[in-house]
């Protein structure tokens, strides 16, 4: 599969200004996208134009995804993702997308914050992410294709039916072959996780305990002398 930054997005004429974010930003993430060409998110072809991408305000769910018109004042969706990973985050923000057929608009799959290694990639209904996976030759993560009416409401909460119904989904991954697998399955943990996991939960016990009873001996011998003094000072004092 194909994964296109930004610098040769701006080149092909897809992607246009990537407005610089504030600090206070930081915290749903929010990015401004002007697309030159429409460009497809899960559900939605959006038209080209100038589009706000941000979190939903939630402290224990950073994968729900919101996608606004540039005045922020009309929400087009609210999207499921899952958590995508870069070696090297970048210094800029990053949107990549799915290979399409020609004459088909570019369909998103990820987007990164400006230096986070952690980025969001869509979760599609199941039909497109079967159609995207041959395209690409890569596996899509998918939901089932029942909820994709649940993308189009707009929401204000986490509590929504809508977005409580797209959290509890069974989430898939849909491969070239046409098999539906598991999403540990189809997608690597990040390095460090892989690293952690091969860590042995308990120390091997290599070390024999011969050195601690001889130090412990020894203590014993130290404590005994520092007695037999102490003893001798109050037998002269006397």
């Amino acid at each position: 599969m194909s994964k296109t930054t930004i610098m040769s997005l701006v080149c092909a004429g897809l992607l246009g200004v990537m407005l610089p974010r504030a600090k206070a930003d930081e915290w749903d993430q929010k990015t401004i996208f002007t697309f030159n060409q429409p460009v497809e998110i899960p559900g939605l072809v959006l038209n080209p134009g100038t589009y706000v991408f941000k979190l939903m305000d939630s402290q224990s769910d950073r994968n729900i995804v919101q996608v606004f018109n540039k005045d922020e004042d009309h929400c087009f969706g609210t999207f499921l993702a899952i958590p995508d990973y870069r070696l090297k985050p970048a210094g800029r923000p990053i949107i990549t997308f799915e290979e399409r057929a020609a004459g088909a608009p570019e369909a998103v799959r990820a987007w990164f914050y400006p230096g986070d290694n952690y980025g969001h990639e869509f979760v599609y209904p199941k039909v497109k992410a079967l159609e995207l996976a041959r395209a690409n030759h890569q596996p899509v993560a998918s939901m089932p294709n029942e909820l994709a009416a649940n993308i189009a409401k707009p929401a204000t909460t986490m509590k929504e039916p809508s977005v409580v119904a797209m959290k509890q989904a069974p989430l898939k991954a849909e491969k070239p072959s046409e098999e539906e697998v598991e999403i540990t399955e189809a997608f690597a943990p990040p390095p460090a996780l892989q690293a952690a996991a091969k860590l042995p939960k308990r120390l091997p016990k290599t070390a024999s305990p011969l050195p601690l009873i001889a130090l412990a001996g020894m203590a014993s011998l130290a404590g005994a002398g520092l007695l037999r003094r102490a003893a001798a000072a109050l037998t002269v004092t006397k």
